[in-house]
């Protein structure tokens, strides 16, 4: 009896011991993650950044006015994307996710962002919030349509290419970069603003009144959020906890200005452009195959305009102390921590799309059609 008695106490002391050390664990991480905050990237010292060249901005300057005169091309970058990739690329994916998609077996291939295996109810609820899901019809009915994807890149700074972007039809925007304060650079038309939860703007005025939405869906609360938003009603704290960032708690535009990416649009371009492994989950993420916002919303622009062009484009991993993006003064060397994008693929493949005259790149920064141009 006595050994029985024994016995049964043990499971309590291990369980004490096995809590002790869950808290301990929780607090070291917690400490760790406080200090990864503390000691982020190393900021660029603003006196030493190099000064754009007058003769650089001029000639893009005048490189972007002549896109914008050119004649429009109908079809042209779809038809240049299906030379390039043939069977890779499908001239006929709807860029949005719509109703019908529902019954489609290649959206639920994958877990997202590649697909909604498992979320089959969640993209229903938030369907059905959505009374639209297309390019708006004064976009839908121009004949011809040129688009823009502005990027983050510090290349923009001090280009003063504002004017000349706002002349697009369609303007794509990345995550939180901001308009406001950075118009001479960087105009402020925004057709779409694409992004992720975490990197939606906090502030109200980073959003254009008439501007779409389009947000990527990357795991479970991402729905959660977006629901949210539309309904225009609070997150709980709960689902709050599970992003890695802090995130908006209101996106101001009404029902009809969202959107959801077809996550084919991120499995086009990873697994079949990019020729990214097939996606395989670990404990934490996912292995290095998930495409950049960039490069997939430079996808996404084949498959809704005419003719498309980039600015704010280009990692110079070779100039570490250059700024990493133009609204702040991070270098560039900060690139050299991330861990889920592969870059130098990326850089490829949009130097292929430049070289082989598929799109333009207003700034420069990957390949520069007018550097060695008499301005």
């Amino acid at each position: 009896m006595n050994w029985v008695h024994v016995k049964m106490k043990r499971p309590s002391w291990f369980l004490k011991g096995t809590l002790k050390h869950f808290i301990l664990l929780a607090v070291v991480t917690c400490i760790l993650y406080v200090l990864k905050l503390s000691f982020g990237p190393e900021e660029c010292d603003a006196k030493k950044m190099h000064c754009v060249d007058a003769k650089r901005i001029k000639r893009a300057q005048k490189y972007a006015k002549q896109v914008l005169q050119g004649e429009c091309r109908q079809d042209f970058v779809k038809k240049e994307m299906g030379r390039l990739f043939e069977e890779k690329y499908s001239m006929n994916i709807s860029p949005f996710v719509r109703r019908e998609m529902e019954t489609h077996e290649a959206v639920f291939q994958y877990e997202p962002p590649f697909g909604f295996q498992k979320f089959s109810s969640k993209l229903h609820g938030l369907l059905e919030l959505l009374p639209e899901h297309d390019l708006p019809e004064h976009l839908q009915s121009k004949a011809c349509k040129r688009c823009v994807v502005i990027g983050s890149g510090g290349i923009l700074r001090g280009l003063e290419l504002g004017l000349a972007l706002n002349q697009f039809d369609i303007v794509i925007r990345l995550n939180d970069a901001p308009v406001q304060g950075y118009t001479d650079h960087v105009g402020n038309k925004t057709t779409i603003r694409m992004t992720y939860p975490e990197g939606a703007p906090l502030s109200e005025h980073e959003y254009y009144p008439t501007g779409l939405f389009v947000t990527v869906l990357f795991k479970s609360v991402d729905f959660n959020w977006l629901q949210a938003m539309v309904k225009n009603e609070t997150l709980p704290l709960w689902v709050r906890l599970f992003f890695w960032k802090q995130v908006a708690e209101n996106i101001p535009v009404t029902p009809k200005q969202f959107r959801i990416l077809n996550p084919i649009i991120i499995r086009e371009t990873a697994l079949d452009i990019l020729q990214y492994p097939k996606p395989r989950s670990k404990f934490w993420g996912w292995d290095k195959n998930i495409p950049t916002i960039g490069v997939t919303a430079v996808v996404l622009a084949t498959h809704l305009c005419d003719e498309v062009s980039l600015a704010g484009f280009g990692y110079d991993l070779d100039q570490p102390n250059t700024p990493l993006h133009y609204y702040d003064n991070l270098c560039m060397a900060a690139m050299n921590g991330q861990t889920m994008h592969n870059v130098m693929t990326e850089t490829r493949f949009l130097q292929k799309l430049i070289k082989e005259g598929v799109v333009r790149d207003l700034s420069g920064g990957i390949y520069c059609e007018f550097c060695t141009k008499a301005s």
